[in-house]
């Protein structure tokens, strides 16, 4: 792709999954469909390369202990990992165009909660996933990362296989003060930092809302700029109102705002690009009918 091109994520998985008809409950999440509903998976993934996204995201986010309960990920973890990257590497394939899968290696110890990160356990839960997720994947996401700490283990973690890294980091949605912060409190310029000094590819912001997005963009790209780094910037958002501290990600399927149908959640996008984002995708909530939307505008 040329220097000025958009790349075009996909969007959230497990609306989409529901909406399909595929089994779907707490606390097993989008996961519980990699066994019982494999082909949903798989349609959700087309649907989004049929919308235009370039990368696709395996559907391993909730492929850990926290989710599917420590005694089913000691046995087949790594098996559900393997199913995911399956999936997405099937519906990658068959693209009529080159369509990237990332693999998703998501918050290992509970969404939003940097205070559970538990850096002794991190290998027995991030390399099930890397093993089962390796040979279909062209590149890594550490997605929704609420801390500078865990990004970090989970980046020491990754194989030396010269795939790209990717590192997604989620935000606070409330405006506290003007300086945009990671749900750890931690500023983003530091973050931006930390991942410059990881070597990572492409600096993104997810799973937080629109209106905290801008900012965050902003001091990435200061940050790069100082650093004299060449890493790209991306966000996709969440169509949730905003969640309170004590919120969990993937804790139900809230009610979507109003305001974020596709024309809406557009008009954010097109701003993140001004700003300087060249990754551009959607969180939970945002479709299909988004991705179409932010494809044929901002390709």
């Amino acid at each position: 792709m040329s220097e000025n091109s958009v790349v075009i994520l996909d969007g959230g998985m497990g609306r989409e999954l529901q909406r399909r008809g595929a089994p779907f409950r707490q606390p097993e999440w989008s996961a519980l469909a990699l066994t019982e509903a494999p082909q949903h998976v798989q349609a959700v993934h087309a649907a989004y390369i049929e919308s235009g996204a370039n990368v696709i995201t395996t559907n391993s986010y909730a492929v850990v202990p926290f989710h599917i309960g420590e005694a089913l990920f000691a046995t087949q973890g790594q098996a559900l990992a393997a199913v995911a990257g399956t999936l997405a590497r099937k519906a990658a394939d068959a693209a009529q165009g080159t369509v990237q899968v990332a693999g998703s290696l998501p918050p290992l110890f509970g969404s939003y909660r940097p205070d559970l990160f538990e850096a002794a356990r991190v290998g027995e839960i991030l390399q099930p996933l890397v093993n089962g997720l390796a040979e279909h994947v062209d590149l890594w996401l550490a997605e929704t990362q609420s801390s500078i700490a865990e990004a970090q283990a989970i980046r020491a973690g990754l194989p030396q296989d010269g795939k790209p890294f990717w590192l997604s980091f989620t935000l606070q949605d409330e405006d506290t003060d003007e300086v945009p912060r990671l749900r750890s409190g931690e500023p983003v310029a530091e973050a931006a930092q930390a991942a410059a000094a990881l070597g990572v590819a492409t600096l993104l912001f997810n799973c937080s809302q629109p209106e905290v997005i801008g900012a965050a963009i902003d001091a990435a790209k200061a940050t790069f700029e100082r650093l004299g780094v060449d890493i790209k910037i991306g966000a996709y958002a969440n169509a949730f109102p905003p969640q309170p501290k004590d919120a969990k990600a993937n804790d139900g399927l809230d009610e979507l705002r109003d305001d974020l149908d596709p024309p809406g959640y557009l008009h954010w996008a097109s701003n993140w690009r001004q700003r300087g984002a060249s990754h551009l995708g959607g969180c939970c909530g945002i479709g299909p009918e988004h991705i179409a939307v932010l494809a044929g505008q901002l390709k």
